[in-house]
């Protein structure tokens, strides 16, 4: 069973560390709106058969009020957060995207204090301290490094920040649902919506596709599609904080395939930046594994 979750968790990291250089290729030749659409549509339609496999195992019953909310959950997560995330792919390296994105669970922790029992204390402040010194360095804003942009990192925050916003929300409505079947179903609901603003913004849907097929099958079927499965399977056969180990592992993976493919350069700030980041997201796996055993042992004494 170790040995699944592991391998599990590596190719999710793997995975999920190719997208940036993967995106980057890819939107050099398709709109960024279009791209978005095309990876998460067919994404979620992959994920489709595990949803309602899920659904039927837990024998769920989704309401009219379940698809309003995971319309919204959707609007969230695709025509923002990840439209917002492959424009600030486009305008900045991929190496510093991919490590910005990471700090996605700084702000979950952030909105979860207003939005949840998750209250914040000092261990999620250091945590806090950590990622943000990270940030600085890795975006160093006193001399901003080729190839970033100031626009580039301000939409790679706006992406960061409501991914965070999608993880809180959605954990109101996880546990009826179910992972697969939220993820699914808000992903081609959130794609739908886009698919709306892109024809009223008159925006390409399938123009350039075949010139770049084997990208856009590469971001929607192994990053988006098998990405998510491996790391749902991953939290299924553990649990999340051990599932988002993967997220832990990718800053370490993605700037070196943008080096070999892409040709970035990483500069000692950079490095300053990914291992601050790292530790950042160390300390937060940590402090949830030991608040995790704390309500484990608290409910066994009272049992």
């Amino acid at each position: 069973m170790m040995k699944k979750i592991g391998l599990y968790i590596f190719l999710t990291a793997f995975l999920f560390g190719t997208m940036e250089v993967a995106l980057k290729l890819a939107g050099n030749g398709l709109d960024s709106f279009q791209l978005t659409f095309l990876r998460f549509f067919i994404g979620g339609i992959l994920l489709m058969p595990f949803a309602v496999n899920e659904i039927k195992k837990n024998q769920t019953r989704l309401e009219l009020k379940d698809f309003g909310y995971l319309l919204i959950l959707g609007i969230i997560c695709i025509p923002v957060s990840m439209l917002f995330f492959q424009l600030g792919v486009m305008h900045s390296n991929a190496s510093t995207a991919s490590v910005i994105m990471c700090i996605n669970p700084l702000f979950t922790m952030i909105f979860a204090h207003f939005m949840s029992d998750e209250k914040f204390n000092k261990k999620k402040l250091v945590v806090l301290l950590w990622g943000i010194l990270g940030l600085i360095f890795m975006v160093r804003p006193w001399d901003i490094q080729k190839g970033n942009t100031t626009v580039g990192i301000f939409f790679m925050l706006i992406a960061a920040a409501t991914f965070g916003l999608y993880t809180v929300v959605g954990k109101n409505s996880i546990k009826k649902m179910g992972i697969m079947a939220q993820t699914s179903i808000s992903f081609i609901l959130g794609s739908l919506v886009l698919l709306i603003i892109m024809i009223f913004m008159d925006k390409p849907i399938l123009q350039g596709v075949k010139d770049n097929v084997i990208l856009v099958m590469y971001i929607s079927v192994f990053v988006t599609g098998l990405g998510y499965y491996f790391y749902f399977a991953s939290i299924k056969l553990s649990d999340a904080t051990t599932g988002s180990i993967a997220f832990f592992i990718k800053p370490a993976i993605a700037p070196v395939i943008a080096v070999i493919i892409l040709g970035d350069k990483l500069l000692w700030n950079t490095y300053l930046g990914i291992a601050l980041i790292l530790i950042a997201s160390y300390l937060n796996i940590y402090n949830k594994r030991t608040e995790g055993k704390k309500i484990e042992q608290e409910q066994v004494e009272f049992e």
